[in-house]
C-alpha cells in the first residue's frame, strides 16, 4: 500500500504541517552523504555518482559491517517501475566489484581516503577482504511509491533478492522543511535476505540450522555466555535484529570473529532486551543480567536505547569450548552478521566438519 503520513503541530488548535517537496537529487543526495544515518546508522558511504560502465551512474554506495555492498538509487518524485530495472542493471554491475575496485571507488569518493582504515574506524574490526561483496542490497529512495513496484520489490524479496524502498517527505515548517521517511520493509529483512546465501551461483537449500556470530572483547564475554546459557548482540538493530530469526527449539553454531567455533546449542526463548533480561545470581535468585555480568559492558551506556541495546537470547548448550580451543580452520562459514541463515555449499561443509569437533552434536541433539 502507498506509503504516506502526516506531521500535526502540537497544541490546542493542532495543524498539519503543509507538504513539500525537496528542491533537487542533489540536495538529497548531499543530506544523504553528510548524514548517512538518513539510511541507516550502521552503514557507511563509499562512492557517488560512481560510472557502471552501462551507460549510467550510480548514485551512492555504501558498504554493512560485513562487507555486503549497499547500492542506493535516489529519486526526488514517484518511483516508476522501470526504477527497479535500472537498480537490478546496476547490481550486476556491483556484483563483479572486487577489493580493488572498491578501494579505488572510495578513494575517489574520499579525495585518497583509505578504505580499510576508514572500515576499521568505522566498524571497530578489520576488513576482509574475503567477506567483501559476497552480497548486496539494492535501496531505492523516492518521494512517493507507486503500486507497480511496490509488488514488483516484494516479489523479488520473497526469492531472496534483497531490494528495499525509502520512501521519503518533506513538510514545510514556515521556518525550514522536515524530512521524514519510512522502509517499505523491515531492513532486517533485507539484510537476512542479501546475507543468506550470498551471489546466486553459490546458493543451495538451507539446512535449517543457524550461524551466530558472537562479537567477544570488550563488550561481550564467551565464558560468561557459555556459564549462563545466552548468546547476545547490540550497538544497533543491524546487529540485535537479527536474533528475532531465532525461535525456540532452532538448533545454533556460535563463533567469536577472528578466533573460532566455540559452541553449539538449542534456542530456549525469544529475544529480550537488557534490562528486562534476567540470571540466576550467586545465591540462585534471579537478578537483573547487567548486574550479574562483569565480564563485558554488554552496552549499558544503551539499556534505555530500545534501538542500542544489548538483547539476549537464552540458550541450552549441547556443548561448548572456550576461545582458547575455539575450532578455527581454512574454509570454515564466516560473518559478520549477528545471526544469518546460511544457504552456501561452505555451510554443509562447515556443519560436517564442526560435528567432528562437537560429538555431542553429531547425533543431531
Amino acid at each position: 500500500m502507498p506509503i504516506h503520513h502526516s506531521i500535526w503541530r502540537v497544541g490546542e488548535h493542532p495543524q498539519t504541517l503543509p507538504e513539500t517537496q525537496i528542491p533537487s537529487e542533489a540536495l538529497l543526495e548531499r543530506m544523504i552523504v553528510a548524514a548517512p544515518q538518513i539510511l541507516s546508522p550502521e552503514w557507511m558511504i563509499i562512492g557517488q555518482q560512481e560510472e557502471t560502465g552501462h551507460g549510467g551512474r550510480i548514485d551512492l554506495l555504501a558498504l554493512a559491517p560485513d562487507g555486503t555492498v549497499i547500492l542506493i538509487e535516489l529519486k526526488r518524485g514517484r518511483t516508476p517501475r522501470d526504477v527497479v530495472a535500472q537498480a537490478i542493471d546496476y547490481a550486476v554491475w556491483a556484483e563483479g566489484l572486487d577489493a580493488q575496485t572498491l578501494s579505488a571507488i572510495y578513494g575517489r569518493f574520499s579525495k585518497g581516503g583509505n578504505l580499510a582504515n576508514a572500515f576499521q574506524n568505522r566498524f571497530g574490526q578489520l576488513l576482509d577482504e574475503a567477506s567483501l561483496n559476497q552480497s548486496h542490497q539494492i535501496v531505492i529512495v523516492a518521494a512517493e511509491l507507486d503500486g507497480s513496484t511496490e509488488r514488483i520489490v516484494g516479489y523479488l524479496n520473497e526469492r531472496d533478492i534483497a531490494i528495499n524502498v525509502m520512501c521519503f517527505q518533506v513538510f514545510d515548517t514556515g521556518n525550514g522543511q522536515l524530512l521524514s521517511r519510512a522502509w517499505l520493509l523491515d531492513p532486517v529483512e533485507t539484510q537476512l535476505a542479501a546475507t543468506s546465501g550470498g551471489k546466486a551461483s553459490a546458493k543451495e537449500p538451507w539446512n535449517g540450522e543457524y550461524y551466530v556470530s558472537y562479537g567477544a572483547g570488550e563488550t561481550r564475554n564467551w565464558e560468561e555466555a557459555r556459564k549462563h546459557g545466552f548468546v547476545c548482540g547490540g550497538g544497533g538493530s543491524w546487529y540485535s535484529g537479527t536474533l528475532n530469526l531465532l525461535k525456540e527449539g532452532d538448533r545454533i553454531w556460535v563463533k567469536v570473529p577472528g578466533t573460532g567455533f566455540v559452541g553449539v546449542g538449542r534456542v530456549r526463548g525469544q529475544p529480550v532486551a537488557a534490562r528486562d533480561y534476567t540470571l540466576k545470581g550467586p545465591s540462585g535468585a534471579d537478578m537483573p543480567a547487567l548486574e550479574v555480568l562483569s565480564g563485558g559492558t554488554y552496552h549499558r551506556e544503551y539499556v534505555d536505547d530500545p534501538e542500542q541495546c544489548e538483547y539476549f537470547v537464552s540458550i541450552d548448550w549441547i556443548q561448548t569450548v572456550s576461545a582458547e580451543e575455539a575450532i578455527n580452520e581454512l574454509g570454515l562459514f564466516g560473518n559478520q552478521n549477528t545471526v544469518c541463515a546460511p544457504k552456501t555449499p561452505k555451510w554443509r561443509h562447515t556443519i560436517e566438519r564442526l560435528k567432528y569437533a562437537f560429538p555431542a552434536a553429531a547425533d543431531g541433539a
